[in-house]
């Protein structure tokens, strides 16, 4: 990958403005439950009605890179926008990413480096709102628990059917008062815990109901991600649930 770096410049503060584009958080109550799939599933969708980016924000993360299968693609990870601060232009932004598709792709590099300090990512995530039509976060749970603030205007929450994820949903949905929340509850269920129960403990209406799919980690070994079946229909419900989140 050819090493692409963000011209340092003298920071400025940024002026507020308002976003253009629609940002859409995904969020899994634990790791392992198929937030990334999800989140870049969504973001494939939307970048064939809108320009649109998938964006990470999970420090703890492998890279988007290893699930897309774009470590080969050129272009800017979050590394390279270390000097990316105050009036960022978000046109340049977009320039640098690579590309998954038709989907611009900002997330850790090869090497493992991850997503830089908050006033980064607050400047990039601000530029990237003012000039697409749509951002998908896929979101550092840790973060969220942490008290840091979720730059939103829905969250996809993605819960398993078992006791310990419920608890960790509860403790996320605490820390995202006055968010849009669409709620997603993932299959299998080891306890028989019932997909209404989920909802029911959450106070939530369940807006999908995901059943496993073998072709998706088959498809990631095998040259990267391809949302399709079972999973495609996931992603559809699921954005038509964000058209109408529960809360």
């Amino acid at each position: 990958m050819d090493v692409v770096e963000w011209p340092v410049r003298a920071a400025q503060p940024a002026p507020p403005r308002r976003p253009a584009a629609r940002v859409v958080g995904v969020l899994g109550a634990r790791g392992g439950v198929g937030a990334s799939v999800l989140a870049a599933g969504l973001a494939q969708r939307l970048s064939r009605e809108t320009a649109a980016a998938l964006v990470s924000l999970d420090r703890g993360s492998v890279g988007l890179d290893l699930l897309l299968g774009t470590e080969r693609v050129p272009g800017g990870r979050w590394p390279d926008l270390a000097g990316a601060r105050g009036e960022v232009q978000g046109v340049d932004v977009v320039e640098l990413l690579p590309r998954w598709g038709s989907c611009a792709v900002l997330g850790a590099s090869s090497s493992g480096a991850g997503v830089p300090d908050d006033d980064v990512v607050r400047d990039v995530l601000r530029g990237l709102g003012a000039v697409l039509g749509a951002v998908v976060l896929d979101l550092d749970r840790g973060e969220v628990l942490a008290g840091r603030s979720v730059p939103c205007d829905v969250v996809v929450v993605v819960v398993p059917r078992d006791l310990a994820a419920v608890a960790g949903a509860l403790a996320l949905l605490a820390r995202l008062p006055g968010v849009p929340v669409v709620l997603v509850v993932r299959g299998p269920a080891p306890g028989g815990m019932g997909v209404a129960e989920v909802g029911r403990a959450l106070g939530l209406p369940v807006a999908v109901s995901w059943r496993d799919d073998a072709r998706v980690a088959s498809s990631i070994e095998h040259g990267g991600l391809r949302v399709a079946g079972r999973t495609a229909r996931v992603v559809s419900a699921v954005l038509r649930a964000v058209d109408r989140p529960a809360r």
